[in-house]
């Protein structure tokens, strides 16, 4: 009785040990769910990596008409990107037709950027929408042709900023710039005068405007008024008129030429 007493103890023992060893065999660790956590901690930081500042635009290659920019000045980057996907696809294409159908049709997928390069930080308020905004100007196309100029005029602009009054281009180019600030603009055709010639412009012109911002206001600024005058400025008329220089070429203006502008066109022609 004694010996069987024993013997059931012993495989009692012995029958405890091998469970213990088996659940402790089969148990889950702790590593793996740091581990688990580390993945996870990863993967969640993976999207964030995607929201990374854009590199450098591809520009198109701009004639050398066309100012330099200062050294260090950073490279253009995109102010947004427009992707335009079609909203209906070929189905079966003949072998007869050419590879350029779907462009031909408007089937393919169109990508365009409006890129800027800030090239002096103004040191004013910080451009603000819906006001009006005061603006010097210079526009070329890539061949180096400038079409237009405030500049040149020497009477900057005004537009109501984001009104739908100047091509696209210029009415979101202004964004995260402050007053006193400069920025050159390369703007695509699909955001400037599209696939119509205009003037001196060609049909789908990618324009370059080195821009700044003079001003910002709620109100449109009234134009300049010119001085009244101090006295008569009117030359006393003499007794009897000189004689005609006929050296000298007529005072008389020539007649407009029918064939050319009589202006060049700006922004708000659009």
């Amino acid at each position: 009785m004694t010996a069987k007493l024993s013997f059931l103890a012993l495989l009692t023992a012995l029958t405890t040990a091998t469970t213990a060893q088996t659940t402790s065999a089969t148990a889950p660790k702790a590593t793996p769910k740091a581990a688990t956590a580390h993945h996870a901690a990863a993967t969640t930081a993976h999207p964030a990596a995607t929201t990374a500042a854009p590199e450098c635009s591809k520009l198109p290659e701009l004639s050398p008409k066309i100012p330099t920019l200062p050294a260090g000045t950073p490279c253009a980057k995109p102010l947004y990107t427009i992707v335009s996907e079609p909203s209906v696809k070929l189905q079966y294409v003949s072998p007869l037709e050419g590879p350029g159908l779907r462009e031909t049709l408007g089937l393919a997928p169109t990508s365009f950027s409006l890129d800027y390069i800030d090239t002096k930080i103004g040191t004013g308020e910080l451009a603000a929408p819906h006001k009006w905004y005061t603006i010097h100007y210079t526009g070329y196309l890539v061949d180096g042709t400038k079409f237009d100029s405030s500049l040149d005029r020497g009477e900057p602009i005004s537009i109501p900023y984001g009104q739908h009054q100047v091509i696209p281009g210029w009415d979101t180019g202004f964004d995260g710039m402050r007053v006193g600030g400069k920025r050159r603009l390369f703007i695509p055709y699909q955001l400037a005068y599209g696939a119509n010639a205009q003037r001196q412009i060609p049909a789908k012109s990618e324009l370059i405007f080195d821009v700044e911002l003079v001003s910002q206001s709620d109100e449109k600024p009234q134009p300049k008024t010119a001085p009244a005058p101090t006295g008569s400025t009117t030359p006393a008329q003499p007794a009897t008129p000189p004689p005609t220089d006929p050296a000298k070429p007529s005072t008389t203006p020539p007649p407009a030429d029918p064939t050319k502008p009589e202006t060049t066109p700006h922004p708000q022609d659009l």
